[in-house]
């Protein structure tokens, strides 16, 4: 089990895996055959209040993580989803839009779905 996150603005590449957008909004001008997606999971990515409130601003990042992972405690149907789709492929590349590599919702999907996925 290997899950990556990697801005969907980057070329895919074979060792992407599977990859599956996180993102709630289609990213700004990325076409569909360019994303080269498996699955685009809506679901998954933070409330739109919860989006906005954080604004990816970096000193609101460690309350961010607090809060996207208690609406990921209560996504219990997209959150089986995900570690179904994480069990059963070698390799699961997150896909995020954000700027920054590492302060975005899919390094907390991330880390949130391996600690689940490791307790299996």
């Amino acid at each position: 089990m290997n899950i990556k996150v990697k801005r969907i603005y980057d070329e895919p590449e074979p060792d992407d895996g599977y990859r599956i957008l996180v993102d709630r909004l289609w990213p700004r001008g990325m076409s569909r055959q360019r994303a080269a997606l498996d699955l685009w999971m809506k679901d998954i990515a933070p409330s739109s209040e919860l989006r906005t409130w954080f604004g990816h601003d970096p000193a609101r990042f460690s309350e961010f993580s607090q809060r996207y992972r208690e609406e990921l405690d209560a996504n219990a149907e997209a959150v089986a989803s995900l570690l179904d789709i994480i069990l059963t492929h070698e390799t699961v590349t997150l896909l995020y839009a954000a700027k920054n590599p590492l302060i975005n919702h899919a390094v907390v999907l991330r880390d949130y779905m391996a600690g689940i996925a490791n307790c299996r």
